[in-house]
């Protein structure tokens, strides 16, 4: 129940303050350890029984319902407590326990049965169980993966890796983890939780059990996880001291004498995404942002805007590579620029960490405007319908590149698409084809041929009501001088990694990949379909199928009808 009322609220607040006079937080650090070593993650060095060496590039999962038990016996049950624990490590903070002294700690991984079933779009975005921060709810008609863990094996003797995926969930397999401890609880204290991923995976093979699972009923594998679940935690350290203090969210910035909100509606089923707490979308800033955004004087020549590159209601090039100022070829397809709210790293190769600072980077890249912000907030501050539109969405009314670079994060926040024909059918309004229901079966089906179950294994990168998962995957395309994320982070386990775009209107976004190279979404699945070439750093969940996907012809077409679900009407011209 929400308290709408400011004296209800305030009543609560003392009444629960009452409640727990006396009471300490006590913070869980969940860490990846192999034996008593930090995890090293991409790391194709680790061994199982079978002499298989292997890596771990993912381990994320779900724990939930936490409970302590006193010496005395009394327990203490936290029942609405959900921690996402990451592949490198989280921590999670237990509030309001009483001065005891505790000898157990229990946690369930995986959430129960009713929240597993419930609607994940409920949650805030920075809530545990929102499914574009966890990436563990795929299938719209499914519930939670309540652990991840995927990664490369090799099997001796041979050079390249394959790939494994192993994700278990359903209600049935739901593990109760209790770890015995020795805490008095007189101060803020902590509590080092190790989950070994080599115990986890004991007693499998990747070549003689198989390299996936998706927990169905009888699979051995799952099976093996679940049992195996119970001696893979262990309690590594137990002292005092709490988190340091971390920083507010950042204020607005600059808001104008009577800031004046645009309003956005989202969908139901649509989860909830983290908007900048900094750069409120305001109508004004939203108003600036389609001027600027529209706006030639941004190039050097004064001939290109960003809709140049990013045309029409779908704001994407059909071209391969946009022309620059000289008609100079850029190196990358330019992205369809939609639902990006929901992002948190922009370009292909994820270079960007916001909105704001993606939008300046094209101003002054040579193949680009190939422009300088310094002439361009010139030109625009001598342009006369600038300091009027600045001076509304601004209090100082600067026209300066941080607020050139807000007003078009705040216009681009706004472009949403989330009312294609699959959302509809979602609402009872349409309904999907044989074909297309078919597509959509396959779309969100793993692939095991082991359990003779045949699926095209989409949802693992493009699940969830955005279709996408807004990380960065090698998806196997040939490789060339374009070394993608690697060329952000300089990692070498990143190389040929690019951003995994959303497929809301795919059919209308053609060409696809990072360079444009296929020009039809039935040449997008026959690449996925066929065998691919393995490398180092080829997604687990493609390298786990090394000859494809093997899709007949029907099924192949049954995909393409589905994908063409997602299209939204309101960009059709």
């Amino acid at each position: 129940m929400k308290l709408r009322d400011p004296l209800l609220r305030l009543t609560a607040a003392i009444i629960g303050f009452s409640g727990h006079l006396g009471a300490t937080p006590l913070h869980l650090d969940f860490l990846n350890l192999v034996e008593d070593k930090p995890l090293l993650i991409d790391s194709l060095r680790y061994q199982n029984g079978e002499a298989e060496t292997f890596s771990v590039t993912r381990l994320d999962w779900l724990a939930t319902d936490f409970t302590l038990v006193t010496e005395e016996g009394e327990k203490w049950n936290l029942p609405k407590q959900t921690a996402l624990v990451s592949t490198r490590g989280s921590s999670y903070a237990l509030p309001d326990l009483p001065n005891k002294r505790f000898t157990s700690l229990s946690f369930h991984v995986g959430p129960n049965k009713e929240i597993n079933h419930s609607d994940p779009a409920q949650y805030s975005a920075n809530h545990p169980l929102n499914p574009n921060l966890n990436n563990l709810h795929w299938d719209w008609q499914g519930g939670y993966i309540f652990l991840a863990i995927e990664g490369h094996w090799r099997a001796k003797g041979e050079e390249l890796p394959g790939g494994f995926a192993y994700h278990f969930a359903n209600d049935r397999n739901r593990t109760r983890i209790t770890l015995p401890i020795d805490l008095t609880l007189n101060n803020e204290s902590r509590i080092a939780i190790a989950l070994d991923p080599q115990k986890l995976l004991a007693g499998l093979s990747f070549a003689k059990d198989g390299a996936t699972t998706h927990s169905q009923p009888d699979d051995p594998v799952a099976e093996r996880l679940k049992r195996n679940l119970q001696t893979a935690f262990r309690v590594v350290s137990i002292q005092e001291g709490g988190l340091p203090e971390t920083a507010g969210k950042p204020k607005p910035i600059d808001l104008p004498a009577n800031p004046m909100g645009y309003p956005i509606t989202l969908p139901k089923h649509i989860p909830l995404p983290a908007l900048p707490s900094d750069n409120p979308i305001l109508s004004s800033r939203v108003a600036l942002g389609k001027e600027l955004f529209n706006e030639p004087l941004l190039s050097r020549t004064n001939t290109l805007s960003c809709a140049s590159c990013h045309q029409g209601k779908t704001l994407s090039d059909p071209r391969s590579f946009s022309l620059g100022t000289e008609g100079q070829l850029g190196t990358r397809h330019s992205m369809p620029l939609f639902n990006l709210a929901w992002k948190t790293s922009f370009f292909w190769d994820g270079r960007a960490p916001s909105l704001r600072e993606q939008a300046l980077v094209p101003i002054e890249d040579h193949l680009e405007m190939d422009e300088d912000l310094t002439n361009v907030i010139s030109k625009l501050k001598a342009e006369s319908k600038y300091p009027p539109l600045f001076a509304n969405a601004f209090g100082s009314g600067a026209i300066s590149a941080e607020n050139l670079g807000l007003a078009i994060e705040a216009f681009l926040l706004t472009q949403l698409s989330l009312d294609s024909k699959l959302d509809q059918a979602r609402k009872g309004q349409e309904e999907l084809t044989e074909e297309e229901q078919r597509g959509f079966e396959l779309f969100f089906t793993e692939s095991e041929p082991r359990l003779g179950k045949k699926g095209a294994d989409c949802f693992h990168c493009h699940g969830g009501a955005l279709f996408s998962d807004h990380s960065f995957h090698n998806n196997g395309l040939p490789p060339t001088d374009d070394i993608g994320l690697e060329k952000t982070t300089g990692k070498e386990s990143d190389r040929y990694k690019f951003s995994t775009p959303s497929l809301r209107n795919i059919a209308l976004t053609a060409p696809y990949m990072h360079d444009g190279r296929f020009r039809t979404l039935e040449e997008v699945i026959a690449h996925y379909n066929n065998p691919i070439p393995r490398s180092r750093t080829l997604d687990p969940n493609l390298a786990k199928h090394p000859n494809g996907l093997g899709l007949s012809e029907e099924e192949q077409a049954a995909l393409v009808a589905f994908l063409k679900t997602l299209t939204d009407p309101a960009l059709v011209d």
